[in-house]
């Protein structure tokens, strides 16, 4: 026989108004290290980490990358992957092994088919591959400085904030100057780059956030650290996006 279970049976939650709030993630395309000579992609605890947080607000919750499709996760960051390196990581693990979860990364909407007056807030993810394909991207540049311009949630995590050095505000200064942000830090390159005896990134956030105007903050090598500056906010690493999510959900009050 058949039992019908109970569909309201979730953890309860204080809900302010009938529709609740929708969040953009924005991912990578797959692309190539021009250095390491290797598939990239992005990072994967940076949207599942941030989706757990917003999922567990009943927040809803768009996947886009700048050209859609099907996007990849970077290999260090797949919970199976043989390296290890984030063996521990049981969020993303659940998210890849949720076939309804898997399949949102099959088929990612196209960035500039997005209509930000649809959405409460944005989420731009990081990983390898923003670094060699975020760079020059006018409408991913012009989305971020529209969610800006609108007073709403502004978030960018790790790499992904390489976004951020090509936004220009509605004053035609750069969007970082005399803000205060964070992202992938110097000693994580250096981390990087001794690991693997090479020079791993085209260029550093660091130094040219810095040489923007940019006010750069760090909470030290590969720690949980995210910064807000006024609805900028911005996550220094893999490590961050769960304190970015919360820092959006308290931005939103909701």
């Amino acid at each position: 026989m058949a039992i019908a279970y109970p569909t309201e049976h979730h953890e309860i939650i204080d809900v302010t108004r009938a529709q609740r709030p929708r969040v953009l993630m924005v991912v990578a395309n797959p692309s190539t290290s021009t250095a390491l000579n290797i598939p990239v992609g992005f990072w994967a605890a940076e949207l599942t980490h941030p989706y757990y947080e917003f999922t567990r607000a009943r927040y809803d919750i768009s996947i886009a990358s700048p050209d859609g499709g099907r996007v990849e996760m970077d290999a260090m960051s797949d919970p199976r992957d043989e390296s290890r390196w984030s063996a521990d990581d049981l969020i993303t693990m659940g998210f890849i092994n949720t076939p309804e979860l898997a399949a949102l990364l099959d088929d990612t909407a196209v960035l500039a088919d997005r209509n930000h007056d649809d959405f409460d807030a944005i989420v731009v993810c990081g990983g390898q591959s923003p670094m060699f394909t975020f760079r020059g991207r006018k409408d991913l540049a012009a989305t971020i400085a529209a969610f800006h311009a609108a007073e709403k949630p502004t978030a960018v995590l790790c790499h992904g904030t390489c976004a951020l050095l090509d936004v220009v505000a509605d004053n035609g200064t750069p969007l970082v100057e005399g803000k205060t942000m964070t992202g992938f830090s110097n000693v994580e390159e250096d981390f990087s780059d001794q690991a693997l005896g090479r020079t791993v990134m085209p260029f550093r956030i660091q130094d040219e956030a810095i040489a923007l105007g940019a006010n750069f903050v760090t909470g030290g090598l590969f720690r949980a650290f995210a910064v807000r500056d006024g609805n900028l906010i911005t996550g220094q690493q893999q490590y961050s996006g769960a304190k970015v999510a919360r820092m959006v959900i308290e931005s939103l009050g909701i």
